[in-house]
């Protein structure tokens, strides 16, 4: 579905400007540890991001798995690097506590795109 293609191109895009921003406005702002919760963020998204284009190309060889295999994947982006981003520039640690079903949601996705290929 183009769509899924559009959203990991988007987040692949936000995730090269954020790392940047991370790399070069961040640096000295925060504190080492933060930095490196922003570099988290940025890696899962960027990894995510790829994902969501692979569940893109694959969805017309099995629609429905790999459909809610893409939105679980924007979900979990949204959860586990959104809830990092916030968390490394408030310091406000409850968001780590939702960072968590954004990996949960990660997982469930994968194993969607696992179920989508194992039916081909």
């Amino acid at each position: 579905m183009k769509l899924f293609v559009i959203l990991g191109a988007v987040n692949a895009f936000i995730s090269v400007a954020l790392g940047a921003f991370g790399a070069h406005g961040l640096e000295g702002k925060i504190s080492d540890h933060y930095l490196g919760v922003w570099e988290t963020a940025v890696q899962y998204q960027m990894f995510h991001a790829a994902g969501l284009i692979a569940v893109g190309i694959l969805i017309g060889l099995t629609d429905m798995p790999m459909n809610a295999a893409g939105w679980l994947m924007f979900a979990g982006i949204i959860f586990f690097s959104g809830s990092l981003y916030i968390l490394a520039v408030s310091g406000i640690s409850v968001l780590g506590a939702i960072t968590p079903i954004g990996g949960v949601l990660f997982l469930a996705a994968w194993v969607m795109v696992i179920i989508g290929i194992a039916r081909i």
